[in-house]
């Protein structure tokens, strides 16, 4: 089963009040758009094309560094941003060959979901796949889908399109299942149905949603696949931005202590998705591990100490400290009140 994988994360993401391009927002370590092309692990796609605009050569210089090598990374960017429909169709341009009778899968999903999973989209794709759809969307069911396009569907329970808050009737504004920005295409019928785009709507903009309708006016079938709203729901702002960060230390956290970690507090307890751990490690409350600290077995860590790009051996105790880029020897005791700066070695 052949897949690729597109990107979108042009947007200028005004809403983060910051000089930073909102792709590149950090979450638990990690750059948000890192976190979604991490989710494509499991589908292994031939290429991620991932479609740039704002601040185009900053996310480059900085996703290109730490891309893992088998997302096969291709940057396109798109100049002027004129909506999801014409990314998408930028996106299409780095995949290679042409669209003319490849039934293979494009997924397409948006560079401001980090806590979507890669369990979800390979449910999604084998979903598509199993039965033959033009288009399955990722959708969720939510108790205010206020800013978000509804899902409609007919009479049957056939989806039949999406329609965006701004474009949609009152009674459409009622509909709580809504589209998350996440789909699975076929490759032959999606290239066509971008070209066909228009932006005769109240933005102005080619709405990737408006290919729902037209492959479903056509006859094709749509398929969904239903994930929870704290999966799916996208990054905004900064409050959005905290409550990810909060999920997503939850189930590192719960990751680490099913797997030999004690902590006593997790809830005051904050690790790096790119942090190791040994066996038998305490972690006391207010402890911060962060970057590419590796911490050895039986070592017991805080109260209140932070580690950035640490390497700290075995049976190591450390409290009320901060080391940076520091090498700690199995054994060794530090603190209370100690200060590693970079390059110490103990």
């Amino acid at each position: 089963m052949s897949v690729a994988a597109i990107v979108l994360a042009a947007g200028e993401g005004t809403r983060m009040r910051s000089d930073r391009p909102k792709p590149i927002h950090m979450i638990c370590g990690r750059a948000m758009v890192l976190h979604v092309i991490e989710a494509l692990h499991a589908l292994r796609p031939t290429t991620t094309a991932l479609v740039v605009g704002h601040g185009a050569d900053r996310v480059m210089g900085e996703v290109s560094k730490l891309a893992p090598a088998w997302s096969n990374l291709a940057f396109v960017e798109q100049v002027t941003q004129r909506g999801t429909g014409d990314a998408a169709a930028y996106g299409m341009t780095a995949l290679p060959g042409d669209d003319f009778d490849d039934d293979s899968t494009v997924v397409v999903l948006p560079g401001d979901a980090p806590l979507l999973l890669p369990e979800t989209l390979d449910e999604l794709v084998a979903t598509h796949v199993a039965n033959d759809n033009a288009a399955t969307m990722l959708t969720s069911v939510l108790d205010d889908p206020t800013g978000y396009g509804r899902v409609i569907r007919g009479k049957d329970g056939d989806v039949v399109g999406i329609v965006e808050q701004r474009d949609a009737t009152p009674e459409q504004l009622q509909v709580r299942e809504v589209g998350t920005s996440i789909y699975a295409f076929r490759r032959d019928l999606f290239g066509p149905a971008l070209r066909q785009l228009s932006p005769d709507n109240a933005q102005g903009e080619y709405y990737l949603t408006d290919v729902v309708g037209m492959l479903a006016g056509m006859g094709h079938r749509v398929g969904t696949v239903e994930a929870p709203a704290t999966e799916t729901q996208g990054v905004n702002d900064r409050w959005q931005l905290a409550l990810a960060e909060r999920e997503l230390r939850s189930r590192t956290n719960r990751g680490w202590l099913l797997n030999g970690v004690t902590m006593l507090d997790p809830r005051q307890t904050f690790i790096d998705v790119t942090v190791q751990l040994g066996r038998d490690v305490t972690l006391y409350p207010g402890v911060m591990l962060q970057g590419s600290t590796v911490v050895g077995n039986r070592c017991e860590i805080g109260p209140s100490t932070r580690l950035v790009d640490c390497r700290v051996g075995d049976d190591v105790r450390i409290q009320f400290s901060v080391g940076e880029q520091a090498t700690i020897a199995p054994g060794t005791v530090v603190g209370p009140f100690a200060h590693l700066g970079p390059s110490s070695a103990l």
